[in-house]
């Protein structure tokens, strides 16, 4: 009797195994046991999940972060040194600046004449150590030149040379510099010498790093290819963060010109 009850139970045991095997059970602890989630039903409702993507800005930023390259000039010193490199290229952008203010000024004044360079017999000088600048009046500016009136010729040329676009006039040992009227054409010329001058410095800066990598690439001994990578990659940089600041300078002195 006892094997004819088993043999009745034997489909209602499979029926359970099989259903363990199909849903199987999560156990999260010795004595608990909880059945799997059935995602979408009313008691467990579908939990929506969300993926955050890096923006491209975000990558690019985080790209440049690791990219970037920091090296103290100490460190790489009996290679180069990345101070001087960097001083030369500063100076470029300096040089740019000055460019900027005595060539490309829109009001012509006593001020902007100071830095023209005469070039004498003596040697280069500016204008305002060898003449007495003045405003005659708002449409006149005089140089009196009578401290160096052997001067006076060079100071001359050295006016018409410059691109203020002035026509002086000799008056014995005094120079008379009409002051010219701003047009809109003078304005869009001298925006066009501000990108020559910006055009040149790149240039300058180029020049700069390419010696200054050449230069690298000549000491091979006692480092690594690795190092001298590094050193290359830091001058890039400097070379790039002049480069920025000059098409800033032009930039803001476009915006000066043409307003």
């Amino acid at each position: 009797m006892a094997l004819n009850q088993l043999s009745l139970l034997r489909p209602l045991l499979c029926h359970t195994l099989l259903r363990h095997v199909r849903s199987p059970l999560v156990v999260t602890s010795k004595f608990t046991v909880i059945p799997p989630l059935h995602l979408g039903t009313a008691h467990h409702p579908t939990v929506a999940c969300s993926r955050f993507y890096a923006t491209k800005k975000n990558k690019a930023k985080a790209k440049d972060q690791t990219a970037k390259v920091n090296i103290k000039s100490a460190l790489v010193e009996d290679i180069i040194s990345l101070d001087e490199v960097k001083e030369d290229m500063v100076a470029v952008l300096n040089a740019l600046k000055d460019d900027f203010t005595r060539s490309l000024s829109i009001r012509t004044s006593p001020g902007a004449l100071d830095h023209i360079v005469v070039t004498t017999q003596d040697g280069k000088f500016p204008l305002n150590q060898l003449g007495q600048i003045s405003m005659k009046s708002s449409q006149l500016i005089l140089v009196n030149m009578s401290s160096f009136p052997e001067a006076v010729a060079a100071a001359t040329r050295a006016l018409r040379e410059t691109s203020m676009n002035l026509n002086p006039e000799v008056d014995g040992t005094i120079i008379k510099v009409p002051v010219p009227k701003v047009t809109r054409e003078y304005r869009e010329n001298l925006a066009k010498l501000a990108k020559q001058f910006s055009n040149k410095a790149k240039d300058s800066v180029r020049k700069v790093r390419s010696n200054a990598i050449t230069h690298v690439k000549k000491v091979k001994e006692g480092h690594s290819e690795d190092t001298l990578r590094l050193v290359e990659k830091q001058i890039q940089q400097m070379a790039d963060s002049v480069a920025a600041d000059i098409d800033k300078q032009l930039a803001a002195k476009t915006k000066e010109l043409l307003g």
